[in-house]
């Protein structure tokens, strides 16, 4: 069995004022995975390092990461400028991706929207993804 992959749109529940992309942009960034919502942050806190991670940029494509450190809380000005305050770091591929070379089912979780953090129940795409991270890693 293939390793879980999650959702990370890295969106404020709350901030529709910060552009869709622009959280996923700053973990990028700053080597780091997170969420907006507390209510969450216990499941995030648990996952084990090395669980897999898919994000979306502002221009749509898609990014590989994994979990690689323990939680903390992020009170930067960056992390409040995006409201991306619940954080892990993660470690990111260098490639981004278009939609035709991701899994089909972690881009149907993406299409269906919204700004949670989710599990893609998908046996496929939890094996298509480890192999994108075989190959790009």
């Amino acid at each position: 069995m293939a390793d879980p992959i999650y959702r990370a749109p890295m969106r404020a529940r709350d901030r529709d004022d910060v552009p869709a992309g622009a959280g996923a942009e700053h973990g990028l960034r700053e080597g780091l995975v997170g969420l907006s919502s507390a209510r969450r942050v216990e499941r995030f806190a648990e996952l084990p390092e090395g669980t897999f991670v898919w994000t979306r940029d502002t221009e749509g494509l898609f990014h590989l990461g994994r979990i690689s450190g323990p939680y903390r809380e992020d009170d930067s000005a960056a992390a409040r400028a995006v409201g991306i305050h619940h954080v892990r770091p993660a470690t990111w591929l260098d490639r981004p991706f278009g939609e035709p070379d991701v899994p089909p089912g972690v881009a149907a979780t993406f299409a269906r929207g919204g700004r949670n953090f989710q599990r893609t129940h998908d046996a496929a795409a939890e094996r298509r993804t480890a192999e994108l991270w075989e190959r790009y890693g």
